[in-house]
């Protein structure tokens, strides 16, 4: 009998300690919350639907349904922060004009050699033609300035200044460049095809003729 009493005191000692109230108190604080906002929604039901009679066993699914629905707008959230995070790091660290010769060739004779690729389905090179005539097309609007030392991420700043649309569109179209041209990705036709429109789309109807002639 006495050790079961010492044994109920050093239980009660224990319980007492800072670390065993604080989570009976923050226990505590979620059933409140809880109840509080069960009670909440089912108001709001009650409101809105009186002759339902069941609103409060209601009210549980309801705030349960809410929960989830919350978690997975942050988990996307969560996955365009961590997406852009990596587009903009890669943005940062690529130089996509690698020699000379990419900055001295025209915008004309990239798209040429981009057509000459795709005949031969080498649709990774294309890629990497197609987006370095937009570049020099840009250069030669005096939108931006073809340098061998800048990045993406700098031709991306200097666009802002210009048009902020046009900036998007590049970030979206140099993104796919990246993981082509410095990635294992292999591009498919299907993948190509939307590429090609819209890098036409940026340098125009002359460009789109100039790669359809070539092709042809």
């Amino acid at each position: 009998m006495l050790d079961a009493n010492k044994a109920r005191d050093e239980i009660q000692e224990i319980l007492k300690k800072e670390e065993y109230q604080v989570y009976y108190r923050s226990k505590g604080l979620i059933e409140t919350w809880w109840e509080k906002a069960r009670e909440w929604i089912s108001d709001q039901l009650e409101k809105l639907f009186p002759s339902i009679p069941s609103a409060g066993s209601a009210s549980g699914i309801i705030l349960i349904a809410i929960i989830v629905i919350v978690i997975l707008l942050l988990a996307v959230t969560a996955f365009v922060l961590i997406r852009n995070t990596r587009r903009n790091r890669l943005l940062r660290s690529q130089k996509p004009l690698q020699s000379i010769k990419d900055r001295n060739w025209t915008t004309e004779r990239h798209l040429k050699e981009a057509a000459d690729l795709e005949s031969r389905g080498d649709l990774k090179e294309a890629t990497r033609h197609l987006f370095l005539a937009m570049l020099l097309f840009y250069h030669g609007k005096k939108w931006l300035e073809a340098r061998i030392w800048k990045t993406n991420w700098d031709y991306y700043e200097e666009l802002r200044k210009v048009d902020q649309q046009k900036a998007d569109q590049f970030n979206e179209l140099a993104h796919f460049f990246e993981i082509v041209t410095y990635g294992e990705h292999n591009v498919s036709p299907e993948e190509y095809q939307p590429f090609l429109t819209k890098i036409n789309d940026a340098v125009g109807e002359r460009g789109w003729n100039l790669y359809n002639e070539e092709s042809v």
